[in-house]
Order: structure tokens, then sequence, then C-alpha cells
């Protein structure tokens, strides 16, 4: 099996996050105007789970809705993929930033900006993960790296493994 293979889905990601990860990515989801659609999505599920209609589901307050979205368990992967997007561009910039500066690539507040170089070697990669572990908490540094390979395993995919040899779950 190659080191592609073995990485995380994003709606494995969302099972493994801790409740708070959840709550703070169901918060960041709720609030953001470009995921109409995966806020349609958790709409469908929270009602699934709770037995409720959909239209019941809306009439929550959005804070009611982003806890019983972290308590999903189980969403699906474009759901989960819109989430974590959010949930680092609005919570974790800081570690993106310094993730991306470690390994010299242009970005523009945590985004990679156009034109970028291509992937890290797998040296690079371990040394910039390494680094963020001495700077933020583990479980916020495996999330956003298994978030990373999963998103794009062509160029990210090294950090699976990266990430299990360096933060054991």
């Amino acid at each position: 099996m190659s080191q592609h293979e073995t990485s995380m889905t994003p709606a494995h990601i969302w099972r493994e996050m801790t409740p708070e990860q959840r709550l703070a990515a169901a918060v960041a989801l709720w609030s953001d105007a470009d995921s109409l659609h995966q806020q349609a999505e958790a709409v469908q599920a929270i009602a699934r789970q709770l037995r409720f209609r959909p239209q019941s589901v809306l009439r929550l307050a959005p804070e009611k809705r982003a806890w019983h979205l972290a308590s999903v368990r189980v969403v699906s992967e474009s759901l989960a993929s819109r989430a974590l997007v959010v949930y680092h561009l609005e919570t974790k910039r800081p570690m993106l930033e310094a993730f991306l500066d470690s390994l010299g690539i242009a970005h523009e507040r945590g985004v990679i900006a156009d034109g970028a170089k291509g992937a890290p070697d797998e040296a690079r990669l371990r040394d910039a993960a390494a680094a963020l572990l001495a700077s933020f908490p583990p479980a916020d540094v495996r999330v956003y790296l298994q978030t990373l390979a999963a998103q794009d395993p062509d160029t990210w995919g090294p950090l699976g493994p990266i990430v299990r040899a360096l933060i054991p779950s």
C-alpha cells in the first residue's frame, strides 16, 4: 500500500477530532457565507441524528446547530472537507502561516499563493512538522497536517506517515 493510500479522508479526520475541535469547525462552517451547500448537508445530517424535520433544525439558533453538528460523528466527505478548511482558516491561521513559512512557500495569510512552487521533499516536511509541534498543540498539528494530506495527496501525501510517526494517536 502506498503512502497516499493510507491517508485519512476528511470524514475520518472529522471523526478523529476532539469534541472541541469539531465544535470550532461547526461554528466556523455556520458562519461561512461560502459554505451554503455544506450547511444544507449539515442540516440534513443533524435532522437524521435528532429525527427532526430539516425545517426544525433551521429554526435552531446557530450555536445550537453548531453544537448538534459537532456531535454528528459520521458526515459526508464534502461536509467534512469544507468544515476542515473553514476551521483552519478561521481558527488556526497562525499555524498555517508558520508551516508554510518554514517550508518557504509563498502564501497570503496561510493560503498558498497562486503559482507557489511544488511539493516539498519529505525531509523538509518532517522538519516543518516537528517545528509546528514545538509551537502548537499536537492535536491541532495532527488535524492540520492530516487535512493537507487528505485535501491534496499529490503534494502533501507524505505528511500522512510523518504525522503517524511524530504524533501518535
